[in-house]
């Protein structure tokens, strides 16, 4: 059912709820609350000074209500508890004063001045508690919906017409409850024991259902014909042979497999991945050689328009004396190029095409395409494989990826692909040297930069990411703008740069950088993805805690990529003892498992790096028996072809989302 036929949404809520991917009354029971909150009477003859409180009491004084600021206002009032009388202080919650009358019982949560015996409230609540423990679950809030809202709205929806896609025996096999308890216990649980099975069931179900997407795919690919190409191999190393550098030992055993890919019948469905700054962009511009000499276009896609322009001159340089014709296509391209990219596509006067998303647009025809390599982890998913078949074309397919993660999940998160690992660096490249600073050392930080500005290298700063608020990501990089200019403005030019800025903006301030005309470039994560500028010596990160360790790798792979000494130095007062690890090593596959441990599979697939990753309730690293069983079991399905049996199974498969 839509959304919008849930009572109480009006057309307002409705569209908040679909501009966060909330369309249907299923996608509502499927956000599921990201923690609980056990809530009991608390005993104030245990509590010390500043510990939370939840009390609940009589009223005893009619509250006094204070406004100023314009838009703020404070209450406050006293309530009996039975054995204590206590202050309550509330902010903006004056709405709230007609409702709170002497001798009605309310509960307070809050903070407890032990010496004024007074609650600093942070929420009222007009009922008594009960005697036993209350399990609340909290929703991350978004549009100006808060939690309370949430929950009201999905209390609302009719459980019972939920859709069922575990098969019965499995659901015996594994002992699970039926999944209308489950999901009207994980929205109003009672008790940990249930709410634990609640969770069994719905974590084995999101799994199930992603391990049946990854296993047919990886079915169908085993079935699938690809192209093949007349190519010796001699052709090959003779073009590695004038490479001005030597390829490492997994690059080579990386050509040689893509190489077998592209050559024979099977399509190709490889994952590249590598450590930040271990060459996997050569190995792409070696395949796209292999494909181009097959006589067939290539298309390699990446994540932003920066990067895009940076694989257009790497390309162009490799490739110069070469008689290769590359170009670009970008979505902030003007209409009048984009159309002579097209026709000159359909002519096959391109033979390599560089672009982010745009490259599989519409209006994009390819005369005959036969590489598609997507950049940091743009996975390819069922619908875009389906946009490249209706163009008449069935690509080989090579994805890059400089988040390394452990084999084991590799081998299973990817398992419809067959997955490859650059773990060997270059020669001639210098460790990264890590430092962990407080804000108290920064003038530390500062000699350092200064240092380095003095020999001419180049410095990026990072401003800490509050992904809540696109003003305050503002806020702190013009203020970081403001202290660095204090501290070097005199020496040197700095430029700012974040994801708000539109394109023309973002590359004349990378040019710039790239010239060297700035030394100091500040920026929201922006440059996290394989912005190249060799001269850059130093990244400072602000707020380090704020970040995952795999993203602070990232960060940190911005600079060392010379054979200059090179700096990164994490600034945080929080949390020193994980990113302690940054100091220790600079090998990303030991900061993965780290992550892993620590953490958990969020920093690894966020939304950013992987959509697939982004489960509602389960988590790989705590979940990974249960990915393991799962992927066992919707493998016996389709490969006995029982699945045959489960219509709902099979609609899934039918209209299945990109796994990107």
């Amino acid at each position: 059912m839509d959304i919008s036929t849930l009572k109480g949404i009006g057309p307002k809520t409705a569209n908040i709820f679909k501009n966060n991917g909330i369309n249907t009354t299923n996608d509502l029971l499927s956000y599921y609350p990201f923690r609980y909150e056990l809530i009991k009477r608390s005993n104030i003859s245990e509590l010390n000074d500043n510990d939370k409180i939840i009390i609940d009491g009589v009223i005893e004084k009619n509250p006094s209500l204070f406004f100023f600021n314009k838009k703020m206002n404070k209450m406050t009032f006293s309530i009996n508890t039975g054995s204590n009388l206590l202050k309550v202080v509330i902010y903006n919650r004056g709405f709230l004063k007609s409702k709170l009358l002497i001798g009605n019982i309310v509960t307070v949560f809050g903070k407890y001045d032990k010496l004024h015996s007074t609650v600093v409230a942070s929420d009222i609540k007009l009922s008594k508690l009960p005697n036993h423990t209350v399990i609340e679950p909290i929703y991350h809030s978004f549009g100006g919906l808060s939690s309370n809202q949430i929950r009201g709205y999905i209390n609302n929806i009719n459980i019972n017409d939920t859709v069922k896609y575990i098969p019965e025996y499995l659901c015996e096999k594994y002992k699970l409850i039926e999944k209308e308890d489950a999901l009207k216990i994980i929205h109003n649980p009672t008790s940990m024991l249930d709410l634990k099975k609640a969770m069994a069931y719905l974590k084995y179900e999101e799994l199930f259902l992603f391990t049946l997407k990854i296993n047919s795919l990886r079915l169908n690919k085993k079935n699938e014909i690809g192209l093949t190409r007349d190519v010796k191999y001699s052709e090959v190393e003779k073009f590695i042979n004038k490479l001005p550098f030597k390829l490492t030992e997994d690059q080579l055993k990386c050509v040689d497999k893509i190489y077998g890919d592209l050559t024979n019948k099977n399509r190709m469905n490889r994952l590249v991945q590598g450590d930040v700054g271990s060459g996997k962009t050569i190995v792409a511009i070696i395949s796209l050689y292999i494909n181009f000499l097959g006589g067939y276009q290539g298309a390699l896609m990446a994540p932003t328009e920066v990067l895009a322009y940076q694989h257009l001159n790497n390309l162009k340089n490799i490739f110069k004396d070469y008689d290769i014709n590359i170009d670009i296509l970008t979505g902030s391209l003007k209409q009048k190029e984009k159309k002579d990219i097209y026709k000159k596509l359909q002519n096959k006067e391109i033979d390599i095409i560089i672009g982010t998303h745009a490259l599989f647009s519409e209006d994009v025809l390819y005369n005959n395409l036969g590489l598609v390599i997507t950049d940091e982890q743009h996975r390819f998913g069922v619908n875009q494989r389906g946009n490249l078949k209706n163009k008449g074309v069935t690509p080989d397919i090579l994805y890059l990826s400089a988040t390394p993660i452990p084999r084991t999940y590799a081998l299973t998160i990817y398992g419809d692909m067959d997955v490859s690992s650059i773990k060997t660096m270059p020669s001639g490249r210098k460790e990264v040297l890590t430092y962990l600073k407080k804000n108290s050392e920064i003038r530390d930080v500062l000699e350092l930069m200064l240092q380095e500005i003095k020999l001419k290298h180049q410095i990026y700063v990072i401003a800490p990411l509050i992904e809540e608020s696109d003003k305050i990501d503002l806020e702190n990089i013009y203020a970081l703008e403001q202290k660095m200019s204090n501290a070097f403005g005199k020496i040197c030019k700095i430029g700012v740069m974040h994801g708000k800025m539109d394109k023309n903006e973002k590359d004349e301030i990378m040019d710039k950088f790239n010239s060297g005309e700035l030394s100091i470039l500040i920026s929201t994560t922006v440059i996290e993805v394989g912005v190249d500028v060799k001269n850059a010596t130093t990244i400072v990160i602000f707020d380090a805690y704020r970040f995952g360790l795999s993203q602070l790798h990232q960060l940190r792979g911005r600079v060392g990529r010379n054979d200059l000494q090179s700096y990164c130095v994490l600034i945080s007062d929080k949390e020193s003892e994980r990113l302690s690890i940054m100091t220790k090593t600079t090998d990303g596959f030991k900061i993965s498992e780290e992550d892993f441990k620590l953490r958990g599979s969020g920093d690894l697939f966020g939304i950013r790096q992987s959509g697939d990753m982004n489960f509602g309730i389960a988590d790989i690293k705590e979940d990974f028996n249960i990915l393991l069983k799962a992927k066992e079991d919707t493998s016996y399905l389709l490969e006995s072809g029982n699945i045959n049996s489960y219509p709902n199974l099979i609609s899934v498969l039918n209209n299945s989302i990109n796994l990107d």
